[in-house]
């Protein structure tokens, strides 16, 4: 029954049905057949939101829609700019390293790709970048938001699998910047090839200081949440609250553009937003918990260690699976649904948890962009009116440092655990 439920959901989405239909469906189907009271289905539905480091979902999300109302996005574009706009490729670079800084603050990549990638379109075509370009830097370089802290992924990922939300945290951190670097030489090979521009001089060093005071309390907030973590004063979820204060402090007393209507404009996105995942969040559990009586989890254990139980050769096919699976589902969903099957087989063959988690969410950023259902590539093409084929041609340059970042985060577990070694 367990794999006639699973396949009844693929069924469902490749009919089109909303993904939370497609989870719901059979699962309250499977129920409502084996005698369960209706009750009972709503109230474990609704069990599932009552998670403490849940709550960071929406506040995380909350704090990026501020951002986009104040914006701060202009002034953390302004400070990439002047910093790196001079290397080969100009604003091509500028958006990697925004992206980075703007990571450290929204947690999602269709954050960064619906707030700063407008500025960052925008001021590409003003140079001369085509609007195809433009689209294809975007959404490659918004993959680093939910893996550098704070990550509403892998947050999510830490819900459903018992993991600490501070360690994946983070572990999200060297692989973050590594993946950044990784995108800046690419993006210097492309521009050398096509001769793209780029700033005239290196900036002045007046010019720098213009650049950081306005960006500087912007760019403190990933240091406070990051810090705050590491000694162990808050947990996830009240760094993001500490976050969006701090930031709404900013903004009303150093930036004195904090308005009424922009608090409730980031209201009402973080409602919607917060929304369409938390009742993702509460079908995917009553789909996890029917498999869970299925015993798909234990018959994956055994059938994945009958294969091998190596874990380098386990991560392996880990990451094909998660690949194939990146290309047809959004990173919630697939994580709600796989992880809590996927990770105790992994787990017990050797893999750190933590490691895991990184792996697996970055797996599904690269499904962001790539199609035939990727939401990174239908959300820029709609900002941009562009057609998705000649995004698709621009961005395909990028998965070689994306699968290059995915490889060294598989395989060098270091990479990730190094941070997360000093908590106690």
């Amino acid at each position: 029954m367990g794999f006639l439920l699973i396949a009844a959901f693929v069924i469902l989405f490749l009919l089109g049905f909303p993904i939370v239909m497609a989870i719901a469906l059979p699962a309250i189907t499977y129920l409502i057949l084996n005698h369960v009271p209706i009750d009972m289905i709503a109230q474990r539905m609704s069990y599932a939101l009552y998670s403490f480091p849940l709550i960071a979902v929406p506040i995380f999300i909350f704090g990026g829609s501020l951002m986009n109302s104040t914006e701060i996005t202009h002034r953390i574009f302004k400070f990439a700019d002047t910093s790196v706009g001079r290397l080969h490729g100009g604003l091509a670079q500028v958006n990697c390293f925004a992206s980075l800084i703007f990571a450290g603050m929204s947690g999602a990549a269709l954050a960064d790709v619906g707030g700063l990638g407008l500025v960052e379109i925008k001021a590409m075509e003003e140079k001369g970048f085509t609007t195809s370009f433009s689209a294809a830097v975007t959404i490659a370089s918004a993959t680093v938001g939910p893996i550098f802290p704070p990550s509403i992924p892998l947050i999510l990922y830490g819900a459903v699998t018992g993991v600490s939300g501070v360690k994946l945290l983070l572990a999200g951190i060297i692989p973050g910047i590594l993946c950044t670097v990784m995108l800046m030489i690419m993006t210097a090979f492309i521009a050398k090839a096509r001769n793209l521009p780029r700033a005239e001089r290196w900036p002045t060093r007046s010019e720098i200081l213009g650049a950081i005071i306005p960006a500087l309390p912007a760019l403190l907030a990933p240091v406070i949440l990051i810090s705050g973590m590491m000694i162990g004063f808050f947990t996830p979820t009240e760094a993001a609250a500490v976050t969006v204060i701090y930031m709404i402090i900013v903004s009303a007393l150093y930036y004195r553009n904090f308005t009424y209507k922009g608090l409730l404009y980031s209201t009402i996105e973080t409602i919607k937003a917060s929304a369409g995942i938390l009742i993702i969040v509460s079908a995917a559990s009553l789909f996890g918990w029917i498999l869970a009586i299925e015993q798909i989890p234990q018959f994956f254990d055994k059938w994945i260690h009958a294969f091998s139980q190596n874990p380098l050769v386990l991560l392996f096919l880990i990451n094909i699976f998660l690949l194939i699976v990146g290309m047809f589902l959004d990173a919630t969903t697939a994580i709600l649904l796989l992880a809590p099957i996927i990770s105790p087989a992994i787990v017990a063959a050797g893999v750190n948890p933590v490691h895991l988690g990184l792996v697996i969410v970055f797996n599904l950023m690269i499904g962001l962009i790539t199609p035939p259902m990727g939401l990174s590539l239908y959300l820029v093409s709609d900002i941009t009116k562009e057609t998705i084929p000649n995004i698709i041609r621009d961005v395909l340059p990028y998965f070689i440092p994306l699968l290059l970042t995915l490889f060294i985060i598989t395989y060098f577990p270091r990479v990730s655990l190094w941070i997360p070694s000093f908590l106690k």
